[in-house]
């Protein structure tokens, strides 16, 4: 356990804090959000190719419902517009260009009355403007149209009049009921409460809204790579302790083989003190040993005790 205090250390403790944390959230909420989008994408894409070929069905057969599994489907309803109920939706685009949104009130033949989608239609005056709408058709009218969830209210931009129209920035229908001072029904969906998007060519349209490309996009890779890095985090961590102790084994190993280095060293290094201060023996000179010869003291008689004193 000794070889493991150093985990102990501050650095070592917030680093493991931080990878848990990191992990933690990885599993628990960036996975779960990206997966949750790709379920949520297929399940549209679901009801939208369903709903291609599937029959409509009458918008009042839905409105005591529960909402469930609602947006998208095509829907039928049989009343008439309600007149001077226009309500423009500003910064929206027609061919990447600015357009509106066009709204309106429609009243059943029970009384009840719903928001009507008419479609979009491009901006005039170089896109700075409404151009001149023309108001709903009259008299009893049978729309077919496809069932859509509110996108809410953005509090920061409240509802306008400007050009003769009542402008505002979402189509939501609660916010269209307070500016019409109408009592609108939402259609029940799963999130707001809905409205009616028409369909092409139905009485009073416009260009309708294109449907979403059929495309569960890159949720689901999303979410599997934080899936994946919740693994490796911790992997990471487990890998940067083990390099530690190795590294601190090697020290320890090299820090134990330096005092026998040592030593070695200091016994060499007596050794060849005590052999340069022991004098070299000396040879000691018996009477039968012959006299050194005297060796010769000029060329010449180097040459002449060489060759026998012939050479001239």
């Amino acid at each position: 356990m000794r070889r493991l205090t150093f985990l102990l250390r501050p650095s070592w403790l917030i680093l493991a804090v931080v990878v848990a944390g990191f992990a933690y959230l990885c599993f628990t909420v960036l996975a779960p959000w990206q997966l949750g989008k790709n379920t949520r994408t297929s399940e549209r894409n679901d009801r939208i190719a369903s709903s291609v070929h599937a029959d409509p069905v009458d918008v009042t057969s839905m409105l005591s419902g529960d909402g469930k599994n609602t947006e998208w489907r095509r829907a039928t309803a049989t009343g008439s517009y309600v007149q001077d109920s226009t309500v423009l939706v500003r910064l929206r685009h027609l061919d990447g260009q600015p357009a509106y949104t066009v709204l309106a009130a429609f009243r059943l033949d029970d009384g009840r009355t719903l928001l009507v989608d008419r479609g979009q239609i491009a901006a005039a005056q170089g896109g700075t403007r409404p151009p001149v709408i023309a108001a709903p058709p009259t008299g009893p009218q049978h729309l077919e149209a496809r069932v859509r969830a509110s996108e809410g209210i953005i509090e920061k931009k409240p509802p306008t009049t400007e050009d003769g129209y009542r402008q505002v920035y979402s189509t939501d229908t609660q916010q269209e009921a307070a500016v019409l001072g109408l009592p609108l029904t939402p259609i029940p969906t799963d999130s707001l409460g809905g409205y009616l998007q028409l369909d092409s060519g139905q009485p009073g349209a416009f260009t309708p809204d294109a449907l979403p490309q059929l495309d569960a996009g890159p949720y689901l890779s999303y979410g599997l790579q934080w899936l994946a890095f919740g693994v490796m985090a911790p992997l990471g961590l487990g890998y940067f302790v083990w390099s530690e102790i190795r590294a601190r084994r090697r020290e320890k190993s090299e820090a134990a083989a330096q005092p026998a280095t040592a030593a070695q060293a200091t016994n060499t290094a007596t050794t060849e003190n005590l052999s340069a201060e022991t004098p070299a023996p000396t040879k000691t000179a018996t009477p039968n040993d012959p006299a050194p010869k005297p060796k010769p003291a000029t060329n010449e008689a180097r040459l002449a005790d060489r060759y026998g004193g012939t050479r001239r």
